[in-house]
């Protein structure tokens, strides 16, 4: 090499070996394994409990909360998982499914974002999935086909729903729990009867996840009166399949009016949001990346307001005092421990009324059939 005399006095001799240096490869073979290690977890995790921010163990990354998605490889679950792992209040993402979980969190876990992903196979590693979550997302299940009803799908999901919840009975009782999987109407009577049975059961934890009628009515209303979907917001109650989905058009956000053409087209659209969604895929699927982006959007309302922020305020589905039905959807105040407070109604007017009566008929029914799966 040419000499280098004139740039600089000759460095100084090495200094004698110390075992600093030995030290070198193994700790880059810890590093190797603790990466390793968020994609292949050990099955018994660290138990812990509460509700709290939880140091992200990714180098660089911000305190957090933990959270679970049941069904992360389905046609919800993948967009889902990757939107949660956008989210920076996450800084752990349990990825669990029955199928193609590695795959899924391989994928997912490549986003330069803050949240350590891990991923879970099958029912033997469900537990470890659930240990120490503070929030658990279930869109687990069947999807809807075309001529199928919500509650067509009740058979096959019912029992998944079950198996889940007592998962997340055993796992982590203190967590909140956003379920997706649908029936919606009958399910969260069946994760209730399960948390009942385990001796669990909170009410304010447990959330039906209708924030896509809420999105609906949105967009559909914004159409209507030509105006940003951001700067509306349409309170949408009672359930979540046909006509249990009651929008109450004269409590939109701007205040506004409509003509009575405008109000029946826009209440049967949003009704019939998820059908026009899958005679368009024509069997291909049902809503995917629409429920994907509201459960995204509910989870980070309940995760900001875990973090303490005040007036977070969604729409859910939820165990309720509003009517004679045990469990309705309506406007809650979220809070560190869920829905804190069910908030009323607010005044109707006469269409309104008439919905609220044809939904709280259908509802009864389906609550009642979540209700009666637990206890034959």
């Amino acid at each position: 090499p040419p000499s280098r005399a004139n740039c600089s006095p000759p460095p100084p001799p090495p200094p004698q070996p110390t075992s600093q240096p030995a030290m070198q490869p193994d700790s880059a073979s810890h590093r190797i394994a603790r990466v390793a290690a968020h994609l292949s977890p050990s099955p018994r995790p660290q138990m812990e409990e509460g509700v709290r921010p939880a140091p992200c163990r990714a180098k660089g990354g911000a305190p957090g909360f933990k959270v679970a998605v049941l069904g992360a490889a389905g046609g919800i679950g993948q967009p889902l998982s990757l939107l949660m792992k956008l989210n920076p209040l996450v800084s752990v993402l349990h990825l669990y499914d029955v199928v193609n979980t590695p795959g899924v969190t391989a994928d997912v876990s490549h986003m330069d974002t803050t949240a350590v992903v891990r991923g879970f196979l099958g029912p033997n590693q469900l537990e470890a999935a659930l240990t120490g979550m503070d929030l658990v997302i279930i869109p687990a299940g069947l999807p809807r086909k075309p001529g199928m009803t919500r509650d067509d799908l009740f058979n096959k999901n019912a029992g998944i729903v079950r198996s889940l919840c007592e998962g997340v009975a055993k796992c982590c009782p203190n967590a909140i729990v956003n379920l997706i999987s649908n029936p919606v109407n009958s399910t969260v009577p069946i994760a209730a009867e399960v948390f009942k049975k385990a001796g669990t059961y909170d009410p304010k934890r447990l959330l039906g996840v209708t924030t896509l009628d809420v999105a609906r009515a949105n967009t559909f209303v914004a159409e209507v009166l030509g105006i940003d979907p951001k700067d509306v917001n349409v309170p949408v109650v009672g359930g979540h399949a046909g006509v249990t989905i009651l929008p109450l058009l004269s409590q939109v956000h701007p205040p506004c009016s409509f003509t009575p053409d405008e109000i029946s087209y826009l209440t049967k659209r949003i009704q019939n949001g998820g059908t026009e969604v899958v005679e368009a895929k024509a069997g291909a699927g049902s809503a995917t990346l629409s429920m994907a982006f509201a459960a995204a959007k509910f989870g980070d309302a309940c995760l900001r307001a875990m973090r303490g922020d005040a007036g977070v305020v969604e729409c859910s589905y939820v165990a309720s005092a509003v009517t004679e039905l045990p469990f309705f959807a309506t406007k809650v105040r979220l809070g560190r421990a869920g829905a804190e407070e069910v908030l009323p109604l607010g005044p109707l007017n006469d269409f309104e009324r008439a919905g609220l009566e044809m939904a709280k008929k259908e509802l009864m029914e389906s609550i009642q059939k979540g209700i009666d799966f637990m206890n034959k």
